[in-house]
């Protein structure tokens, strides 16, 4: 299946489904101790404030994308095996899948738990999907790379 053979609906399709062979369990684990370890340290530190949970249920959303985009993107087990192909194949589309949930998710929480405003929020939420998605972009298209050298 090549890019021609797809159209830009189907691709969007294609890539929100190979989003979905992430090691998505391991991705809540690393998510739930990243953000709690961000919080221990804010406690820690003293550094109170009304929107202590902000930032690291910021940290916990970015890490348990970033593990689940990485692995829908290099992952070699589980799911369909086109799927796969397409997604190793294609590894900046299939970034955007979880960058864009990244983009909703944090606007929202950063909405809701810091006092920033509307504005702010979706900044800080794009800004973050996009280092994830430059992150999860380039090492699909390293591991992509290395996967045609060796072959």
């Amino acid at each position: 299946m090549t890019s021609s053979d797809v159209s830009p609906r189907e691709s969007r399709q294609l890539a929100v489904a190979s989003a979905t062979l992430g090691p998505w369990r391991t991705a809540g684990a690393v998510g739930v101790v990243g953000g709690a370890a961000a919080l221990g340290v804010d406690l820690i530190t003293l550094h109170w404030s009304l929107g202590i949970l902000a930032g690291p249920a910021s940290i916990a959303l970015f890490l348990f994308f970033l593990v689940g985009g990485v692995g829908s993107v290099v992952g070699r087990r589980g799911g369909e095996r086109r799927l796969r192909r397409w997604a190793a194949e294609h590894p900046w589309q299939t970034a955007l899948a979880p960058a864009g949930a990244l983009a909703v998710t944090n606007t929202i929480t950063q909405f809701l738990l810091s006092s920033d405003g509307v504005f702010a929020s979706i900044l800080t939420g794009l800004w973050h999907a996009a280092i994830l998605g430059v992150v999860i972009g380039v090492v699909g298209a390293v591991a992509g790379a290395r996967r045609r050298d060796n072959a």
